[in-house]
């Protein structure tokens, strides 16, 4: 099993890595610095607006499909036809909710004109989901992989001639990435849908009110999940664009510093994607998920504490590279985001495995009052520090709800405290910072060559204090005694 998540997280990596971070850095960066921080404020705010809501769109039936599929592969002709009907029912919902809160709120009548097109996008990255979660239960992960970056490699080529292209004269509008995203979304959705279709061996299409509220029940804990993860990852945007007199651009910045912390975590999203359905084989089996907890760990976090080390000590440098309206203000939010990032790293290892364990009355808990206090301390620190409030608020939530996720994965699967392992990336991070002190401050480098020698230098550390392994590695590539789906 380790061999084929090592497999199938190499390729997921690489192809990821090929499309995101352009998409990222070259595309959503560039249109951000065309279209000004208010309007992409602005656009960042709506966005997370939409996603709070995310809960009666999804209701959790992309993690307990996964699950369930992986499981159990027969059940999709029965799950498959159901549970799209369910999807439309909820989509429907979705809407009108979405909109009686805009309403309630006090939105004007050009955010509610982009909030139309944010719904359609949201309810398109819920089927998409939804296909994948078929596709990646039944074992297909590298097609699941592909369909990762579908929607952005289509974004990338339409934005690209927006952007571009000599025959577009008119000034770039934040409008038109919206309608791009709408473009590219249903196109990936049409490609999702039919290797799905493909994959039945039957399909029926008939309404079964009872069936469907048996999957609504299944899967409320999920969905309960979703919602309250959501609410302290993406109510602290919405918070800023509302409490203060110039929220539009404080919530640009924000999202100018928090755009790295997205990038970055497009690690730990893929961790997860492929680590839940193969955790949820071997519990099934009632084989040790120890191995691969550990083998993910050294792995996740290894990567996260060197790539946030780096760029908490050249922020700066790498906030007047990135952006037009760059400051020293926005440098230090990006600070405390990538302190966050290492904690969110190890988060979704551990949420993960206790999904997959479908210990999600315990997690909800956890979740709840998370929410709850990243409410509160956005609340409190907002008015008096703007962005940076948040960013803090982000980052002391996302250490409670790691600290309580741990204490019920020890008890769920009687794990030990490694006091080695700690020791390990303690280690790492401090002899790290020290590297990362001294190039920056004693050797005459331009500070991007700087940067990449830190980079290198964690790896280099990572392998000396024995979290990286290249025996491991070779090892578990020559296992011939498992196979992996393409």
């Amino acid at each position: 099993m380790k061999k084929e998540f090592l497999l199938n997280i190499l390729f997921l990596l690489s192809i990821n890595l090929l499309i995101k971070p352009f998409y990222i850095f070259g595309i959503d960066r560039t249109i951000q610095n065309r279209v000004g921080l208010e309007d992409y404020g602005l656009y960042a705010s709506l966005f997370s607006f939409t996603f709070l809501l995310q809960i009666i769109n999804d209701f959790g039936l992309k993690n307990f499909n996964n699950r369930n599929i992986a499981q159990h592969n027969q059940l999709l002709p029965k799950y498959f036809p159901n549970m799209l009907l369910l999807k439309l029912g909820l989509g429907i919902i979705y809407t009108a909710m979405t909109v009686l809160v805009a309403l309630l709120i006090g939105y004007g009548s050009r955010q509610f004109h982009l909030l139309f097109f944010f719904i359609f996008n949201q309810i398109l990255i819920s089927t998409v989901a939804f296909f994948r979660s078929n596709i990646s239960g039944l074992g297909f992960y590298r097609t699941d992989s592909l369909l990762t970056i579908l929607d952005r490699l289509l974004l990338i080529i339409i934005c690209s001639f927006l952007l571009f292209s000599n025959f577009i004269t008119t000034p770039f509008q934040i409008e038109w990435f919206v309608y791009a995203q709408s473009s590219s979304l249903l196109l990936t959705a049409i490609i999702a849908g039919s290797l799905v279709f493909n994959k039945l061996t039957y399909f029926k299409l008939t309404f079964n009110p009872a069936f469907l509220w048996l999957i609504l029940k299944k899967s409320y804990p999920f969905a309960l999940a979703i919602f309250l993860m959501t609410i302290y990852t993406r109510v602290d945007f919405v918070m800023i664009e509302r409490m203060l007199v110039n929220g539009e651009k404080e919530a640009g910045v924000y999202a100018s510093a928090y755009r790295l912390l997205d990038a970055a975590n497009v690690l730990g999203i893929l961790f997860a994607g492929l680590l839940l359905p193969m955790s949820a084989r071997l519990l099934k089996e009632k084989q040790s998920i120890r191995p691969l907890l550990r083998f993910t760990l050294q792995m996740i976090l290894c990567a996260a504490i060197i790539f946030a080390t780096a760029t908490c000590f050249f922020r700066k440098e790498i906030m007047f590279l990135l952006y037009e309206e760059a400051s020293i203000y926005s440098a230090n939010i990006l600070g405390v985001l990538m302190g966050t990032f290492i904690i969110v790293s190890a988060g979704y290892i551990y949420s993960t495995l206790l999904t997959a364990n479908n210990s999600l009355k315990e997690m909800n808990r956890v979740f709840a009052l998370g929410a709850i206090l990243n409410i509160g301390l956005n609340y409190l620190l907002i008015p008096h520090y703007g962005a940076l409030g948040a960013a803090s608020a982000t980052f002391f939530t996302q250490g409670f709800a790691l600290i309580s996720l741990l204490f019920i994965a020890k008890k769920a699967f009687q794990l030990k405290t490694d006091f080695y392992l700690i020791g390990q990336f303690l280690l790492l991070g401090s002899l790290l910072a020290i590297v990362s002190y001294l190039i920056k401050t004693s050797l005459n480098f331009p500070w991007f060559i700087g940067f990449i020698i830190v980079l290198f230098s964690g790896i280099i550390l990572g392998f000396l204090l024995g979290l990286l392994k290249i025996a491991s590695l070779i090892d578990l590539l020559k296992e011939k005694n498992t196979k992996t789906n393409l």
